[in-house]
């Protein structure tokens, strides 16, 4: 390829995100098409900067779509094809496998989307992951539950975040629940429930190295925002703390384990109240959802989506350099609610810096040079959302665009 030929970008992706991620690689010189979702053709996509958008119908199979981007390289060149969201990420490594383009493969894909794979190669590391058994054979299962008492929560394998995820208190009631699964039971994976305190680490890496971590922890575990419902916040962990230092090690280690070579990555772990170790819980190759990209971007200037572009442009050259960071905290909070257009004006602290837009939903980002600041807000308006905006809906069984 001559070096005037620029870059083209097959971004996939079936729901509506990477933005920043279209645009920066348009203002690196690249010519970027998009593949989504024939429900999302309305949505807020850069139009201006797109080359060509292409629309798929919903729960395509994946055959059909490879088919459909061979007919698409007949006559444009793909150089990189990068999957916005998780729930691709297997849709474009058998479109670079296929086509012979650099990426993620399948078999590392499988470390960064099926949880069962994750914590299979983290263990393998010599790395602390909660006691877990496949759903595969019955009588592993039930010894497993003889030794690790319960509660157990049952995880669907591939899914994001805590959708599907099911606590199960006694044996009992295990065996109906997979009895309704039937063929699909051996797509979820059993594992003891840790009570504790859950974090994230939010990376950009680089050839293997991780050249930026933003560690920060949760209010209430996802898992209990999303099956109880409430307000969801996460805020910065005070820098060069204890526990700073040791997810960023540990993070550093898992990273390495599983084999991502360039891009970001979004990975939890719990800190349990019964020993006060960490352990992994799970680790995508994607930019962390619920604004966490923002309250990072706010804490130390770092846009997620950006870097991963430039990373991406750059590719095995090994020519990006992470730009200049500032070293502030930040938090989110955010929350269903009642209203279609909530008014958070009232929350009208200096430490305010972004209100969050979204039709039924309540948020903010905050950032100050101040930890405790963040922490003390936070605490003080989720309160306050919980009473003026907060509702409730049923658990998802399944992920919305």
């Amino acid at each position: 390829m001559p070096e005037s030929q620029p870059l083209t970008f097959l971004c996939i992706t079936t729901y509506e995100k990477g933005q920043e991620f279209m645009r920066e690689c348009k203002r690196l010189g690249c010519r970027v098409l998009l593949l989504t979702a024939e429900k999302l053709r309305d949505a807020d996509w850069p139009r201006e900067i797109l080359d060509d958008t292409f629309y798929i119908p919903t729960e395509l199979p994946i055959p059909d779509i490879v088919n459909a981007v061979t007919h698409l390289a007949r006559t444009r060149k793909i150089d990189r094809i990068v999957a916005l969201d998780e729930f691709d990420m297997e849709t474009a490594a058998t479109l670079r496998e296929h086509l012979r383009i650099p990426g993620m493969g399948l078999t590392t894909t499988r470390y960064f989307r099926d949880k069962l794979a994750m914590r299979m190669r983290a263990l393998d590391r010599d790395m602390r992951v909660p006691d877990f058994v496949p759903v595969f054979n019955q009588a592993d299962i039930q010894y497993y539950m003889n030794r690790v008492p319960g509660p157990w929560v049952l995880k669907p394998r591939q899914e994001a975040s805590a959708i599907g995820i099911k606590k199960i208190h006694a044996a009992e009631e295990l065996w109906p629940v997979l009895d309704q699964l039937g063929d699909k039971q051996s797509s979820f994976l059993l594992e003891k429930f840790v009570p504790g305190e859950v974090y994230h680490v939010d990376s950009v890496v680089s050839e293997n190295e991780v050249v930026f971590a933003n560690v920060s922890k949760y209010g209430k575990p996802p898992m209990n925002v999303a099956q109880g419902g409430g307000v969801f916040t996460s805020f910065t962990v005070p820098r060069e703390s204890e526990e700073d230092a040791a997810l960023r090690e540990i993070n550093r280690d898992l990273i390495a384990a599983l084999g991502l070579l360039r891009g970001v990555s979004h990975a939890e772990f719990i800190k349990a109240h019964a020993d006060g170790e960490f352990y992994f819980l799970e680790c995508a190759a994607r930019v962390g959802g619920a604004y966490i990209n923002e309250m990072v971007e706010a804490a130390t200037g770092i846009n997620l989506w950006r870097e991963w572009a430039r990373i991406e442009v750059a590719g095995e050259n090994g020519t990006y350099r992470l730009p200049p960071t500032r070293e502030e905290y930040a938090g989110v909070i955010l929350s269903l609610a009642r209203q279609e257009d909530p008014d958070t004006s009232a929350y009208n602290d200096a430490e305010v810096f972004l209100r969050i837009k979204k039709h039924h939903h309540a948020g903010l980002i905050l950032r100050s040079t101040d930890q405790q600041r963040v922490q003390s807000l936070l605490e003080s308006y989720s309160q306050r959302f919980a009473q003026e905006f907060t509702a409730v809906e049923p658990p998802r069984e399944k992920p919305t665009a």
